[in-house]
């Protein structure tokens, strides 16, 4: 893993608000991390934790009526929150691509794959023969069999795989050096689950890409990832490189989950799950906000929020009962 001295991503307690008939709703709250260049980065956490709003945000794609209401998101050491529409199109894509969660939905149904992945490349001002010839390129490296039959093909015809796949063409046609990637592989089954992450991890390599992975499964952050920031309720609640995070988890909630692993074998019972579930953004406990849910609960976590603990270098947690 490359690292430099400046992170090529730098989040700076971002918050996400969304205007409701409620009133504002924070969606993500005072989060803050970074992304080094050469690295993968996870966020995990249950569904409905902020992750995917945080992703939109630093993409400057949050829906109305959310807006980000405060912070910065500095990429290369450019505040991307200063840019207009017009310079942020510009970074989009080229610098920064995203995959999204559901690739049948992203992609467009009236136009074949192929298109699809050269109207991207056609943006860098290319001709349309060396952009389709590039496409037919970026196809074999995501390994798509058969290409010159799949880039006719439309994106109902292709399984749920190879559509995954298309999209990652789409997304790393223009060389970014950042790639979020949305639950990556969600309703894929276990193998072509597999295929996908490595898949993920040649074009890193192959393009020195920095990779922001977005999951709830421990599972594919234990595989893949160098550095893992915990969200739950809007908020990171610990952080830390993976080694620290597997070997000695601070945070109740990052336990419970890491309880939750499937193991080896039937002798070590039955898996664990946390009790309730990721409260409503709309009546966030006050204090911290597990607290509900959490098997060390006093008093004051139902008053203050908790603070944030450096608990070794790079490593951070925010709880009032670190050792607990």
């Amino acid at each position: 893993m490359g690292r430099s001295a400046e992170p090529l991503l730098s989040i700076k307690s971002l918050q996400v608000d969304y205007l409701t008939s409620h009133g504002t709703v924070g969606a993500v709250q005072d989060v803050s991390f970074d992304v080094n260049r050469g690295e993968v980065f996870a966020l995990v956490g249950e569904s409905g934790c902020g992750k995917s709003t945080t992703a939109l945000a630093l993409m400057r794609l949050v829906p109305r009526p959310g807006r980000v209401s405060a912070g910065h998101i500095l990429f290369e050491g450019l505040n991307l929150m200063e840019l207009s529409e017009r310079q942020i199109t510009l970074v989009r894509g080229k610098q920064i691509s995203m995959i999204f969660q559901n690739p049948l939905v992203a992609l467009n149904p009236v136009y074949c794959s192929g298109w699809q992945v050269e109207e991207a490349i056609l943006l860098d001002n290319v001709s349309r023969q060396e952009a389709w010839r590039h496409a037919f390129e970026i196809m074999g490296s995501v390994k798509i069999p058969d290409r010159e039959e799949r880039m006719k093909s439309y994106p109902h015809e292709l399984s749920g795989g190879m559509r995954q796949r298309v999209m990652i063409g789409m997304m790393i046609s223009r060389s970014p050096q950042l790639l979020i990637a949305d639950e990556p592989t969600t309703s894929l089954d276990v193998t072509i689950q597999a295929q996908i992450l490595d898949l993920l991890m040649d074009l890193k390599a192959k393009n020195n890409m920095s990779l922001l992975i977005i999951t709830h499964d421990f599972g594919i952050v234990a595989d893949i990832a160098d550095r893992v920031g915990v969200m739950y309720a809007g908020s990171l609640v610990e952080q830390g490189d993976v080694f620290s995070i597997f070997e000695s988890p601070r945070h109740p909630y990052t336990r419970l989950l890491m309880r939750a692993l499937p193991t080896g074998s039937k002798a070590e019972g039955r898996l664990e799950t946390i009790k309730g579930s990721v409260p409503s953004l709309v009546e966030v406990p006050a204090g911290c906000t597990f607290h509900p849910r959490c098997p060390v609960v006093r008093e004051i976590c139902s008053r203050e929020p908790p603070p944030e603990h450096e608990v070794s270098a790079g490593h951070s947690v925010r709880c009032h009962f670190l050792e607990e």
